[in-house]
């Protein structure tokens, strides 16, 4: 799909993904030069849901390749379909005497045995979807190699079958959360996008979006308690999508304002690990508590730097 880059960031945002031009514009490369894009960044910040956004601004299919430990090539490749072979070899005894042993082979390793992954999908499609493999990082060093292999030649070998060209070049998203150092070949080959934590302003502007019922003082009171979480020694900060999933809590218990007591009880939208909760009792929760309507009042980036200076100094102080 020719889109210049103005319209796909313009694009990005109409399908819900606020996008800024650091972000539109390698996925714009990407798509033209037609290379791998490699997505980078903290759990929660959106990295899956750039392909997602993408299919759809494209309007193609999205082919989502999940990666974990163990993964392997016939997993993510192909594999064959033995029950329906099985099958087929029975309904075939009587006439087997008829066909060499070659034949018979031929007739059941053919393309209506085959079960096509995720990767063969990709490649095998008329018009170019977007593939995602998400996590790579969690896969190990030889199926990175393989992948690296497919997305420099675009074709496949089945040794029954043959070498499968790429009849299309898939729109190709790679997601990682850095568990573990991808290989340099990997990320030569791969253009390459750092996404962090959005900023005050980004994330008001994508909450506002997705909960537009929530009004801007409580969207600005949740903007901002969830930036100053990520400052904390948690185990696991907040991600957008803890955002969205607490913004949209406080919209059904119909909320207009934050109070010490709806922080409290929501805390388990936002941390889900207990010993996160436990980390923001007090003090932490009652300094938060006490700044939250500086927040709501003004809800800008100089005000949550100056409400966070006074919340740790309150916590310093007790």
């Amino acid at each position: 799909m020719g889109l210049d880059l103005e319209t796909l960031q313009d694009q990005l945002t109409a399908h819900g993904y606020v996008a800024d031009r650091a972000v539109a514009t390698p996925l714009f490369l990407a798509s033209q030069l037609q290379r791998p894009l490699l997505i980078e960044g903290p759990t929660g910040v959106g990295k899956t849901e750039v392909a997602k956004v993408l299919s759809n601004v494209f309007e193609t299919e999205l082919i989502r390749l999940q990666c974990y430990e163990g993964i392997d090539v016939h997993s993510a490749l192909y594999e064959w379909n033995y029950q329906k072979q099985l099958l087929h070899i029975r309904l075939d005894e009587g006439r087997a005497f008829d066909r060499t042993v070659e034949e018979r082979e031929a007739d059941i390793f053919g393309k209506d045995f085959l079960m096509e992954r995720p990767l063969l999908r990709a490649i095998t499609r008329e018009t170019p979807p977007v593939l995602l493999v998400d996590e790579i990082d969690r896969a190990d060093e030889e199926f990175e190699a393989f992948l690296l292999e497919l997305l420099a030649e675009w074709q496949v070998s089945v040794p029954e079958l043959g070498t499968i060209q790429a009849t299309s070049i898939p729109y190709t998203i790679l997601t990682s959360n850095r568990t573990r150092p991808l290989s340099e070949a990997l990320r030569r080959r791969s253009l390459y996008l750092w996404l962090d934590y959005p900023s005050f302003e980004k994330e008001m502007a994508i909450v506002q979006r997705q909960i537009p019922q929530l009004g801007e003082s409580l969207t600005a009171q949740v903007v901002g308690v969830v930036q100053m979480l990520r400052r904390m020694p948690l185990e696991n900060a907040p991600g957008v999508a803890e955002t969205l999933d607490w913004a949209a809590a406080l919209a059904v218990l119909d909320r207009d304002r934050l109070d010490a007591d709806t922080l409290e009880a929501t805390l388990g939208t936002l941390l889900k690990q207990r010993a996160d909760q436990a980390r923001l009792t007090t003090p932490w929760l009652e300094a938060l508590c006490a700044h939250l309507d500086d927040l709501a009042d003004s809800p800008d980036r100089l005000t949550l730097e100056g409400t966070w200076r006074r919340v740790e100094s309150a916590v310093g102080n007790a």
